[in-house]
């Protein structure tokens, strides 16, 4: 018997890339591929479509979760998943996201060449809105499916043009009726995420492969100031209730009260919305996102803490209110699944670099249901959720290749 990493093709899985990255190209090389959108749903039909010869079974689920199902010999027994997510940042990449989808059928293709099936059953997935660009939090799918959150919860959250997630995954399932609707979650053996790094340090260390040993703590926030409308040429500045001016003073003040001189501290605004966004009106409501992570989860719960007080205070003479999207602490990944990982690239002859994933991803939620973990490969210059995000065929293939047989291990033999 031959091990599923000899049969990975490097050719064919970065194929695989540059044809999924059409639906949602954008000109400067990059994808536009919303959650939800009808780019999403082009790719998820190229996915069927590309799997047909491998005898999958599709299925999704009420939180809007693709999943494509490899049979094990034992149908009933809980099945090893392996996935990511397939959509995009607005001026995203081609392998965020999309490689650990990618890489976990060619796995599967492997599997099959090698002559192999496995115990259980191993099921690629596509989970929903990972990103969070067009309806905020991020994670919706795994969220739900693991039970981190309510899916009611999340179908009433729009997009920015009124659009909400319970019409577009009504508007997902209308468009795959022919794939069969199973129960929101279901037991797992185990999960197993591969992904670019969206950092730097396997590129300057030279290695193709990185064992995830956790997920850095993240948590996000809604920042909403209330003023009033007013004629910019006639409403004497002393009087104004500016709510852009306010806002900006609070996403200043929350800067420098967040300084943090060893650079670990992350605190991001990502986006700004003013009404009504006028030239010659002063601003009525401006609402804005932070985004804040720290690996440290005391320190992070303090800070976050912190926000809606200090936002208050920066933000007079308007109104402020603070809502809080999400929460997660930072874990660490069980040390068995890390040694599998770490083991099977030895095997293999790749060196390995144990280290943390400082981005949030779908593993966050599957730790809370069973064994995870995570594989990274390179990206150059560690740059994503950018047009420019670039990777090598050689890295793809590496990660695949450890992939490939870490499932065939969890999977049973």
């Amino acid at each position: 018997m031959t091990r599923p990493s000899t049969h990975v093709d490097a050719a064919r899985l970065w194929q695989s890339h540059l044809s999924l990255a059409r639906h949602g190209a954008t000109a400067a090389g990059g994808v536009n591929r919303q959650a939800l959108s009808d780019e999403e749903i082009a790719a998820r039909r190229e996915l069927i479509a590309a799997t047909r010869d491998l005898g999958l079974a599709a299925f999704t689920d009420a939180a809007g979760n693709f999943f494509l199902r490899m049979d094990g010999r034992e149908a009933d027994a809980p099945p090893v998943l392996t996935g990511s997510h397939i959509d995009s940042q607005p001026t995203g990449g081609r392998f965020d996201g999309a490689y650990g989808v990618l890489a976990g059928i060619e796995a599967i293709r492997a599997l099959r060449a090698s002559g192999i099936t496995p115990r259980r059953p191993i099921e690629v997935v596509a989970w929903m809105n990972e990103e969070g660009s067009r309806f905020a939090p991020g994670m919706m799918g795994s969220a739900a499916f693991a039970g981190a959150a309510e899916l009611s919860a999340f179908l009433t959250v729009t997009d920015a043009s009124g659009v909400s997630v319970g019409d577009e995954l009504a508007r997902m399932q209308k468009a795959f009726r022919d794939v069969p609707l199973r129960p929101l979650g279901q037991p797992v053996a185990a999960y197993v995420e591969a992904h670019i790094e969206q950092g730097p340090l396997l590129e300057q260390e030279g290695f193709s492969v990185g064992v995830v040993t956790g997920i850095q703590g993240k948590r996000t926030f809604r920042v909403t100031v209330s003023g009033e409308e007013a004629h910019a040429g006639t409403t004497p500045l002393r009087g104004r209730r500016d709510a852009l001016l306010a806002a900006t003073a609070i996403i200043q003040g929350l800067s420098r009260a967040f300084t943090d001189p060893d650079d670990i501290l992350k605190f991001t605004v990502g986006r700004i919305e003013v009404q009504p966004n006028a030239p010659s009106v002063v601003a009525a409501r401006a609402v804005f996102s932070i985004d804040l992570r720290h690996p440290d989860s005391a320190r992070l719960r303090s800070l976050g803490d912190d926000i809606a007080g200090l936002s208050i205070d920066y933000g007079r003479p308007c109104e402020v209110t603070v809502r809080e999207l999400s929460c997660a602490m930072s874990l660490e990944f069980p040390q068995p699944i890390r040694d599998l990982i770490r083991g099977r690239a030895t095997d293999i002859g790749i060196r390995t670099l144990d280290l943390p994933s400082a981005a949030g991803h779908d593993a966050r939620f599957l730790h809370g249901v069973c064994p995870s973990g995570m594989i990274f490969v390179p990206c150059k210059g560690g740059i994503s959720h950018n047009e420019a995000e670039s990777a090598t065929a050689s890295d793809l293939a590496d990660g695949a290749r450890v992939l490939a047989d870490v499932l065939l291990d969890l999977a049973g033999n």
